[in-house]
């Protein structure tokens, strides 16, 4: 497999990445929303992300009102994407 195909399969993964890390956002920002989780768009989305998001919560427990698990998920992902892209910038490097 030439090493352009391969980065953009590699640029196409990432891409996906940051779709769901944009859609996680909406999604904690839903939650601010009253019933905003309760429309169809709200389910659809609580669907996508509520299997992510369990782990997190069961080991991060709410202080309060403020249920912190969602903010470390969403750095979790932010930290999987960055350590994904370097994966893929060595790959990429050690072909050329």
């Amino acid at each position: 497999m030439s090493p352009e195909i391969l980065a953009t399969i590699f640029h196409f993964i990432l891409l996906l990445v940051q779709i769901y890390y944009f859609g996680m956002i909406i999604y904690f920002f839903m939650s601010w929303l009253p019933n905003a989780r309760e429309n169809a768009f709200g389910q659809f989305l609580a669907k996508i992300y509520e299997p992510f998001l369990e782990p997190f919560r069961k080991i991060i427990p709410p202080i309060g009102m403020i249920d912190i698990s969602s903010i470390a998920a969403i750095i979790a992902l932010v930290l999987f994407q960055k350590g994904l892209q370097n994966i893929f910038e060595i790959i990429l490097n050690s072909l050329y």
